[in-house]
Parts: structure tokens; C-alpha cells; sequence
């Protein structure tokens, strides 16, 4: 299913009224990747070019000028390199097909960029994300002053053209939405899967690793459609969860052990993003089943916290404040070494078990663009000394949610072996992790076509 040309193209006239009359936009997409010898990486698109065109082929620049004209470059057709490499677009049918109003082949980049660059005040290109942008566009704004005796007018400025950009993404609209729910129902079902495959391989005796379970992920994917996974898949069987960015490999999963699964589809060319964590054979022991009613118990909190007016560090506060009062109920946390709720969040004490934030926006890209920071509040700044590492932080006023705006919730606890630790506790990794959409009343979990409950669990693993 593709989006509407038409939605792009007001994308792309938003974009215009914001770079102004003198102002054009300069935005290539993605590079293709050498994975090695004569053989590349699956291409993948660039998300900001993608969003204004809706165009998913390598070798691609856009053009947006003030005045709200956009011009496409991209691959001419070539029938013989069609039979090897696929089927081309090419300049001809773009204008019909993109709704752009003018389209070059590739080769002309460097021919018609002075041209479209003369007599703009301010051109905008995003800063720091393509290796060699910069000395394109130096080179092209090098061309055109060398001919200001022939009366060129060369722009005087230079604007990062990621600043507008991820303002329009931040708030994702209907159609948007609409792609992210059935991403969400996509990898719900794989999750479902995973579990259920885990538990009945055990049953019947047979050898399970991580890569079996993975295997089962990438199948419900691409059975539904899903062109990618959204990240490499973790899927990491027992000691293997408190590794936060672990891989999925050959790990042998255990009966008996947890099973953290962070794995999300993407469609369409939007992320999902779940993370469950379970009990291979189906029955949580007694200390897996304390922490990870915890971990729900401070996800429950930041879902109550998530809604719009409210701060984007709103559901990270209420899950530290969840997590460390449990940490200290059932003996993490030592309150005669550590002291008091309020000092054990102040001192950040329960960083040991829980080092990472509760959230973070999503949309084309898992860990999507927006500034975390609220752009009307910019400049009311304060310093605090970081407890860990006494390092001097400027604070700034967190980000005001809106409806609209697409974030994670996340909340875990990992658990390590370590002088103090109570050793039923040792080894166990547990993350919860849901995709939530902000509305004016709260938010709305598009994730929760997997189970999450304690009970609902184990009756799926049954």
C-alpha cells in the first residue's frame, strides 16, 4: 500500500513555506552499501527523502525550491541493466507517477544545480547525515560564484534542512498512523509466534536456540508483507538479556530460562518496535515472576503518564519511581546502605539495574528525528551535577507531547551478578516494551496484540 502522491506533495509544499520564497532544499537518499565482493546490501531508502517522494530507489536527489517547485534526479531507463538490476522509474514517468514538476536523469545533477541554486538567498541541505553533502554543495555554490561578473546571485546562507524536517515528522498524521497499527499487529503476531515455538520445541524435547526463535520472527514478517526487520532482531536466551543491544545468535535456550525478545517489522517504510520477555518453557519461577510484575507494574505507570501536555520525561520519571520503590522491596536495593526512595532516585542508585531511558520517538526510523527538547522553551536552561559521574548538565525544559507524536515505553531490569545481589535474582533481564500514540486523553498501545500479563503469558504458551 502506497501513500497518496498527493500527501507528499503537501509535504513538500509545507517544506516550501518554510524554507521561504528564497530558500531551496537539497536532499539525496541513501547511499548503497557494498556488503562485499560484487554484492551489495538490501538497499534501504533514505526516511527524509522518502517522506517528501515516496521514492525508493538508489541513486536519487530532490529539489525543493520556495516557490514550491520540486525537481526529481534520478536513474534513466536502461533496459540491459533493467534484466540485472530490476525495473527503473526514470525522469520521464516521474512527473506523472511522483508529481514532481521537473525530472533529470543523474547524470545532469552537477549540470542543473548552479542554475536552480542562482538567485536563492538560502539553501538547505541536512547537515552532518551524507559523507561528502557538504563539498557537493560547496562545489556547486563555487561554480555559480565564479560567474557573479555574468550577474549570478550565489545564496548566503546555509540552513540544516534536518531542523524543519523533523518538526513535520514528529506528529505523524492519519495515514501515518494507519501504517504504524498494522506494523504493530505484524509484530505482535511474530512475537505470539516466537513464544509459542519456544515453549512447544522445549515440550517436545528438542534443542532451542536463539536463532530458531529469530528464524520464526523474520518468517511472520515477511508472511505479512513487512519489506525488513525495523533493527536487528535481539533475541537473547537467559544471562544473554542483560545484554541491551545483544544480537540474536546460537545461544541454547534453556528450560527454565527468561527470553527477551526485541524485535519490530518494518512496512511501508515505518518502524515497529516490541520487546517481550518470557519464560521459555511457559511457567515463570517465583523470582522471575517478582521482577517481572515489577517491570509491568513501572510500565503501567508510564502509560498513565503518557498522554499530550504532558512531558516527554513524564513516563520515565514514573517508572523510576515504580522501579526503585521494587527495587528496594524485594532486596536489590539494600535501604540501610542506600537510604530512602527519594534518595536512591536523587543519588541514582537503582542505576545498576536500570541504565537506560523509558522511551524514545518512533516512526520511519526506530529511534525517529524530533528534538527531545521543547523548541518554545529553548532557552530557559539550568545546571545540575550528574550523581554518577558529577558531571556538570545543562538541564532544558523537556518536550510538551502532542497528539500525534508516535513514542516507545520500555521500562526493564537486568540483573548481573555482583557482591550484594541476591543470587535468585542473578542473570535475569527483563525489558517490556509497547508503541504508543499520544492523544488528547492518554495514549493508545498498538503493540498489545501480544500478551503482556503474567497469566495471559503463560495461557498463550500452553
Amino acid at each position: 500500500m502506497s501513500t497518496p502522491s498527493a500527501l507528499y506533495a503537501q509535504r513538500r509544499a509545507a517544506l516550501a513555506k518554510t524554507i521561504g520564497p528564497g530558500g531551496i532544499a537539497i536532499l539525496p537518499t541513501a547511499p548503497e552499501q557494498q556488503r562485499n565482493r560484487d554484492s551489495d546490501f538490501l538497499f534501504r531508502h533514505d526516511s527524509y527523502f522518502y517522506y517528501l517522494s515516496g521514492f525508493t530507489e538508489p541513486k536519487a536527489w530532490l529539489v525543493i525550491t520556495g516557490d514550491g517547485k520540486t525537481t526529481l534526479f534520478c536513474q534513466p531507463k536502461d533496459l540491459e541493466r533493467e534484466i540485472w538490476d530490476g525495473y527503473r522509474l526514470g525522469p520521464e514517468a516521474a512527473l506523472t507517477a511522483l508529481g514532481v514538476d521537473a525530472a533529470f536523469s543523474i547524470a545532469e545533477l552537477d549540470k542543473q544545480l548552479p542554475a536552480l541554486l542562482d538567485g536563492k538567498d538560502s539553501v538547505w541541505y541536512p547537515f552532518a547525515t551524507h559523507a561528502g553533502l557538504e563539498s557537493r554543495v560547496d562545489g556547486w555554490l563555487g561554480t555559480l560564484r565564479a560567474r557573479v561578473r555574468y550577474g549570478t546571485l550565489c545564496p548566503q546562507q546555509q540552513r540544516d534542512l534536518c531542523g524543519p524536517l523533523d518538526e513535520m515528522r514528529l506528529i505523524k498524521d492519519a495515514f501515518e498512523q494507519d501504517v504504524m497499527r498494522r506494523a504493530a499487529q505484524i509484530s505482535a503476531g511474530a512475537h505470539v509466534r516466537a513464544m509459542q515455538l519456544s515453549a512447544r520445541m522445549l515440550r517436545a524435547g528438542q534443542e532451542v536456540r536463539e536463532y530458531h526463535l529469530d528464524a520464526e520472527l523474520l518468517h511472520e514478517f515477511r508472511r505479512h508483507g513487512s519489506q525488513y526487520p525495523a533493527y536487528g532482531s535481539i533475541v537473547a536466551a537467559g544471562a544473554n538479556a542483560c545484554v541491551l543491544h545483544y544480537r540474536a545468535d546460537a545461544g541454547l535456550v534453556q528450560s527454565g530460562d527468561l527470553v527477551l525478545i526485541d524485535a519490530g517489522c518494518e512496512l511501508d517504510g515505518y518502524a515497529s518496535d516490541i520487546t517481550r520477555t518470557f519464560p521459555a518453557n511457559g511457567q515463570f519461577t517465583g523470582p522471575q515472576k517478582t521482577l517481572y510484575e515489577l517491570v509491568l507494574a513501572s510500565q503501567e505507570a508510564a502509560i498513565a503518564a503518557t498522554k499530550a501536555g504532558a512531558r516527554f520525561t513524564d513516563p520515565h520519571d514514573a517508572t523510576v519511581k515504580v522501579l526503585a520503590q521494587g527495587m528496594l522491596d524485594v532486596g536489590l536495593l539494600d535501604k540501610n546502605t542506600v537510604g530512602t526512595l527519594d534518595d536512591v532516585i536523587e543519588k541514582r542508585a537503582y542505576f545498576p539495574f536500570y541504565m537506560h531511558r523509558t522511551g524514545h520517538w518512533l516512526g520511519m526510523d526506530v529511534h525517529d528525528c524530533g528534538a527531545y527538547t521543547e523548541p518554545s522553551e529553548i532557552g530557559q536552561t539550568s545546571e545540575r551535577k550528574d550523581a554518577l559521574t558529577g558531571e556538570v548538565i545543562k538541564n532544558r525544559p523537556a518536550r510538551i507531547l502532542r497528539s500525534g507524536m508516535v513514542l516507545t515505553i520500555e521500562p526493564g531490569i537486568y540483573v548481573r551478578p555482583a557482591p550484594g545481589v541476591p543470587e535468585h535474582f542473578h542473570n535475569i533481564g527483563i525489558r517490556i516494551e509497547d508503541d504508543a500514540i499520544v492523544t488528547n486523553t492518554g495514549c493508545e498501545l498498538i503493540t498489545r496484540g501480544v500478551p503482556v500479563s503474567v497469566a495471559e503469558i503463560e495461557a498463550l504458551m500452553r
